[in-house]
């Protein structure tokens, strides 16, 4: 079928095939879920090179990554040239409502933004932590971790925001917009992953070995890098339910820590929706705050 999106004419197809088995969840819900959450998920896009994640036939077949802006994008599709890996690479810029419709239309599931900005892919603008669990830890370990994270950025004058990662995971965002590079944010990300090591090794891990992450929440400091991409907020994760990386009001994480039910910080799309209405926009601070990194 052929709609008009911001005037722009795109071709859809394929809307009932359904991409999420378990949950019946089809290619036209994901296209819907992208165009009603557009207003919260293009912010965190906009002026970004983007990593698109494909599924063409679901979660369960095979997918696959795709950095280069596809040959038969639009010609209304931004992109930029940024040099990655020793080549050039045409990455797309998801900025506005048609574009993210005509990726959801591509069955672009995930969408994996650069911390920083196209126009200077060296200046990260944000800091980020991703809080991965080894088995058996979960959810509620991780949750533990990134109080621990906030209290020590505290200390350092720092505010942060957390999310989910849609997964088994979460992440804790620092707001920087200010001049920095990763040589900066990097070593600063592994400093304070190897203190909360030291003073709780028996839940923190800050080495990247598997073999050592079981039953410990390993703090991922390396995400900090021009080549790496961390999951959008608001964006599906290809995961067997469509569910969402869903920025949280830290009461909901220290709730969780406390032992609560960690399934209520588990949103799928419709859920999202739902709470985007709420709450709107808990990660919009890490667009607008600005905050310089202490000299350690």
């Amino acid at each position: 079928m052929e709609v008009a999106v911001e005037g722009r004419r795109l071709r859809l197809s394929n809307l009932d095939k359904v991409l999420y088995p378990a949950a019946g969840f089809t290619k036209g819900q994901v296209i819907d879920y992208y165009t009603r959450a557009a207003p919260y998920v293009v912010p965190h896009l906009r002026g970004r090179p983007l990593t698109l994640r494909r599924y063409p036939n679901g979660v369960d077949a095979p997918h696959f990554f795709e950095k280069q802006k596809p040959s038969h994008a639009p010609e209304w599709v931004r992109s930029r040239a940024i040099t990655a890996g020793g080549r050039d690479i045409d990455f797309v810029l998801c900025d506005d409502l048609s574009t993210l419709v005509w990726l959801a239309n591509l069955a672009d599931l995930e969408l994996h933004p650069s911390l920083a900005l196209a126009e200077d892919p060296d200046v990260p603008t944000v800091l980020a932590f991703d809080l991965d669990p080894g088995e058996p830890a979960a959810l509620e370990q991780c949750c533990e971790v990134a109080l621990l994270l906030r209290g020590v950025l505290s200390q350092l004058g720092l505010d942060c925001r957390p999310k989910t990662s849609g997964s088994k995971g979460m992440q804790v965002y620092v707001p920087l917009n200010t001049p920095v590079t990763y040589d900066d944010t990097k070593p600063f990300a592994h400093g304070l992953a190897r203190l909360l090591e030291k003073q709780n090794p028996k839940l923190v891990v800050s080495a990247m070995a598997k073999a050592v992450r079981k039953g410990k929440v390993f703090i991922d400091w390396s995400q900090n890098d021009r080549h790496k991409t961390t999951v959008g907020a608001y964006s599906l994760r290809a995961r067997e339910r469509p569910t969402v990386s869903a920025p949280l009001h830290w009461d909901e994480v220290e709730e969780v820590a406390g032992g609560g039910d960690p399934d209520s910080l588990v949103f799928e799309a419709p859920e999202m929706l739902g709470r985007l209405q709420d709450v709107g926009d808990l990660f919009e601070p890490v667009l607008s705050g600005g905050q310089e990194l202490p000299d350690l």
